[in-house]
């Protein structure tokens, strides 16, 4: 296709200022008002640019040069926030603009003509922004969830030989799987002897998330370390006894101060203090 051919390259080179700024206040218009105080006309503005740059480019067909641009412009529009349902209400806003602008005094067969041009040449553009606009946002959520997996279960050296695991939330399978395969190749990385599992933000110990934790404990005793269970607080152990778990093979303590102090004497330590 050479320029010629394609009825919007010609009006968007021409009329382009009109349509970025009819188009930004139309995507203002549609903002929730979230986005508003945040983010500044010019950022409005160079999102409309780049996006009539990604047309004017496609001159042939969505070649690996325009793929690549929109790939590139759909991150963008994914990091600043925006829904699908936004980006997607905002380019059937800009397909009104353009079709109202170049319709002004066309005939009927005319007007035929351009919405078949459209489908040609802008259709799959908008198509692909949305299909790129999609990898992207299942590409951020999949290294978000990694990245909350590898901080759901974290075993942190604390002092020689001691670490600690503090838990934050609900326990599933899935996490105490995690849970475990942390502790024990935190064990061998950190050489530890006394593993401390921090449960001070768990809301609750059911009979589950008590058998994970005994699993977990028994692992750790397999690889040659100890385990010690704290941040049970009173209504935790309730619950622990109203429920009949059995945690007399696991040595617990109400808090990481106490657990700490304890790690420290089967270390052969303890803190003291310095007189002045």
């Amino acid at each position: 296709m050479n320029k010629a051919s394609n009825p919007f390259f010609e009006f968007i080179q021409v009329n382009r200022e009109e349509l970025i700024n009819k188009w930004t206040d139309r995507m203002k218009d549609l903002d929730d008002q979230k986005n508003l105080t945040v983010i500044s006309d010019k950022l409005y503005t160079n999102i409309c640019n780049e996006y009539f740059n990604i047309v004017l480019t496609n001159v042939n067909s969505l070649g690996e040069e325009v793929t690549s641009k929109i790939a590139y412009f759909s991150q963008k529009i994914v990091q600043l926030g925006w829904s699908l349902k936004y980006i997607s209400t905002g380019l059937s806003e800009l397909n009104k603009i353009l079709f109202e602008m170049m319709t002004v005094n066309n005939t009927e067969e005319e007007k035929m003509n351009l919405v078949w041009a459209f489908d040609k040449w802008i259709a799959p553009i908008n198509s692909e922004v949305l299909h790129q606009y999609a990898l992207s946002w299942e590409r951020t959520v999949s290294l978000q969830k990694i990245a909350l997996q590898e901080l759901s279960a974290p075993l942190i050296p604390v002092f020689d030989n001691i670490t600690v695991m503090p838990l934050v939330g609900t326990i599933d399978t899935e996490r105490a799987k995690r849970i475990m395969e942390n502790i024990l190749q935190g064990v061998v990385k950190h050489r530890a002897e006394v593993v401390l599992i921090d449960i001070t933000g768990v809301p609750v110990v059911d009979t589950m998330v008590a058998h994970h934790i005994i699993q977990a404990s028994e692992a750790v005793r397999l690889v040659g370390a100890k385990c010690l269970l704290v941040g049970i607080r009173p209504e935790i152990a309730q619950t622990i006894v109203n429920l009949g778990i059995d945690l007399s093979q696991v040595i617990t303590k109400n808090s990481l101060q106490k657990g700490i102090e304890s790690a420290l004497e089967m270390t052969n330590r303890q803190i003291v203090s310095m007189e002045e």
